[in-house]
């Protein structure tokens, strides 16, 4: 009999190799527990307004608060004029210095509804909200809101999605498939692209492009804002939102094509912003942030990515960009992923997921 030593050696190290990535997966697997922190109905959007309560969005109307410690939710009244249709009511939610601002579908009559932000003075029993900026224009469509909120010093970053409508996101005189910077009182900032040689800009619009982009944060690290997209059937994506560009959507498909199969376009050419990760096919990608905490310090820096179809929590160290690494870090664990929150004091980490709010910690 003759013996092929080489097969044997291939062999012998593939399953080294297969032995190694499942149990270094078991073991990091088993490094964090789960824990469901209390029911929710469709949520959406949450921030820390202290060290013990999350206030949340639910898509379906209402606002709540949720105590960490004591797991108690409450609701809270409030004026929105808001409609839930399709993927549309009310949306994300942040908190800075006693003041909320929320992103919502507004009702603008007729069946038509946009985009819209509004803020008002932090109140636990009842929040009069004054709108600051409304997508124009509204559009009859329950598709592709956005919509994620971040700030950024003095400003606040929003993301409007292009409701369907596809080459909109390509029209800088239309809000629809745009990142939105605005004061934060709602006023115009002095140097977006409208007033530095884009003068056929609205003067909201920060960057074009973008599809349905249902992830915004801004980055301790870096002092940048980082967004996440939908693509369609493919082409999903992780990137840097940078002023005055365009990130292509419906000239690019991102490696994705259309629902009936036809191509969009190529996945990326020059003159369009280049992403900095893609998804093909989709993970359906959410929420995201930059992880900046104690309980998981070792990811530091790095971008924590939330999916809606895969379930899936991925870590990705992208500081490199010639060197990308992506990690899941677990998946089928908690359901569809909608949002995520990192405890400002402790680094403990919160999803809204499913219908629930989830604490992520490590095992003691």
């Amino acid at each position: 009999m003759v013996v092929d030593l080489n097969f044997h050696k291939v062999v012998k190290n593939f399953l080294s190799i297969f032995f190694f990535l499942l149990f270094s997966s078991k073991s990091f697997s088993e490094n964090f527990t789960f824990k469901k922190l209390g029911d929710l109905s469709d949520p959406w959007g949450s921030s820390f307004i202290s060290n013990e309560e999350l206030i949340i969005t639910e898509k379906t109307g209402k606002i709540k608060i949720v105590n960490i410690i004591s797991e108690e939710v409450y609701e809270v009244e409030h004026n929105l004029n808001y409609f839930v249709h399709g993927q549309g009511g009310l949306l994300d939610i942040i908190y800075q210095d006693n003041y909320l601002w929320i992103s919502y579908s507004e009702n603008r009559g007729d069946w038509k509804t946009s985009t819209s932000i509004a803020k008002a003075k932090l109140n636990k029993k009842n929040l009069d909200f004054e709108n600051i900026f409304q997508a124009e224009p509204p559009i009859e469509s329950g598709y592709h809101f956005g919509s994620r909120l971040a700030i950024k010093e003095n400003y606040l970053f929003a993301s409007a999605g292009e409701r369907g409508g596809g080459m909109i996101a390509q029209d800088p005189t239309s809000h629809p498939g745009s990142i939105i910077r605005i004061n934060l009182d709602g006023s115009i900032p002095k140097d977006n692209p409208k007033f530095e040689g884009k003068s056929n800009w609205l003067p909201e619009i920060y960057q074009i492009g973008v599809r349905n982009p249902q992830g915004l944060t801004y980055s301790f690290f870096d002092g940048k804002i980082y967004a996440s997209n939908h693509g369609a059937k493919g082409g999903d994506w992780f990137g840097e939102v940078k002023k005055g560009e365009n990130y292509g959507w419906k000239i690019l498909g991102w490696g994705g094509t259309n629902y009936s199969g036809s191509k969009i376009g190529p996945k990326w050419k020059p003159g369009f912003t280049k992403a900095i990760q893609y998804w093909v096919p989709s993970i359906a990608v959410s929420a995201i942030t930059i992880y900046k905490g104690n309980e998981f310090d070792e990811w530091n820096g790095e971008a924590l990515i939330t999916s809606l179809k895969d379930k899936s929590l991925r870590k990705l160290n992208f500081q490199n960009s010639s060197k990308i690494e992506e990690t899941i870090i677990f998946k089928d664990k908690i359901g569809r992923i909608r949002d995520i929150q990192v405890h400002p004091v402790n680094g403990k980490i919160y999803f809204l997921a499913g219908n629930s709010l989830w604490l992520m910690e490590k095992k003691k």
